[in-house]
């Protein structure tokens, strides 16, 4: 069994990104690694096809700003201290990528919602960090899972 150094905890900030959280630091505290986390925001542009007739930056700021203040709260339940917490912009699979890399994490722990069928097809972020991932990913399942 490999034993990891550096996690790279990838949220969404919903409510299940707890359980993610959670199962990432019971896995840090086993291997002694330190956890980065990382929420990524999807440009407006990008989530709605780039083709609006509006300038969204107002609401891209607030989203921003939204997201920063509950990432740190988040940051703070699990004692991550905030040089190791990122907010960034673009695509969630090719930042969580790009971060994993910069950070030298040696697993990136995602959510999952552990899709069948045709959205399984059609992909998820779990699914794209995993196929491009350099390191080990743990897709923590999330959802209608019971305890």
């Amino acid at each position: 069994m490999a034993n990891y150094t550096h996690l790279l905890l990838a949220i969404d900030l919903t409510e299940d990104a707890k359980r993610v959280g959670e199962r990432a630091q019971a896995l840090a505290a086993a291997f002694g690694a330190q956890v980065s986390v990382l929420h990524v925001i999807e440009p407006l542009s990008l989530a709605y096809g780039g083709d609006i007739p509006m300038d969204l930056s107002s609401v891209q700021d607030q989203i921003h700003e939204q997201a920063k203040g509950q990432l740190q709260e988040f940051s703070a339940a699990l004692a991550i201290p905030e040089e190791r917490q990122h907010l960034v912009f673009g695509r969630p699979e090719a930042e969580i990528h790009r971060i994993a890399e910069e950070t030298g994490s040696d697993l990136i722990v995602v959510g999952s919602h552990g899709r069948h069928g045709l959205a399984l097809l059609l992909g998820s972020t779990a699914n794209s960090v995993l196929h491009g991932a350099r390191c080990d990913v743990l897709a923590v399942r999330v959802g209608e899972v019971e305890d």
